[in-house]
């Protein structure tokens, strides 16, 4: 199992973040035979919201509405994640785990942050313009419609 690094030190646990839980983290995944990249973004946290039931909105005193939800967080598959990207989880299986490198770019606080963010790395570290994985930056830029690809 390939591990994290942020700021060259070992991520094993989400503990190892600080007191404030980040919402999520940009990473680079590096194949180390060809230099190919890839950026992308990760939650570590998925909120969980679950109906209340008859007996515990019963169990609710007191003035005011009831509550009809309760909302929980659950920790995401961050430790053992490789990205979404197809290619690059086929390279990842064939030629082995050890082959590549994960490292934390940079901790986003929230949903916004860190969608700016991996666009932002995406664009400084020309994903599409260099040989990386990234084929394209939000949906919305490709690397097949730019004019330095023809």
């Amino acid at each position: 199992m390939s591990k994290w690094l942020y700021k060259g030190k070992e991520v094993n646990d989400i503990e190892d973040f600080g007191e404030q839980t980040p919402f999520g983290f940009v990473y680079m995944i590096g194949n180390t035979n060809t230099g190919k990249i890839y950026i992308g973004k990760k939650f570590l946290q998925h909120k969980k919201t679950k109906k209340l039931g008859k007996k515990a909105m019963a169990e609710q005193t007191g003035p005011g509405r009831k509550k009809t939800k309760e909302v929980t967080y659950a920790e995401s598959d961050w430790k053992t994640y490789w990205g979404s990207c197809k290619p690059l989880l086929e390279d990842v299986a064939s030629i082995g785990e050890d082959k590549f490198y994960r490292e934390i770019l940079e901790l986003a606080w929230n949903s916004k942050h860190l969608s700016y963010l991996e666009a932002k790395y995406q664009f400084v570290l020309e994903c599409l313009e260099k040989d990386s994985y990234n084929d394209n930056i939000q949906g919305r830029y490709f690397k097949k419609d730019l004019a330095f690809n023809s």
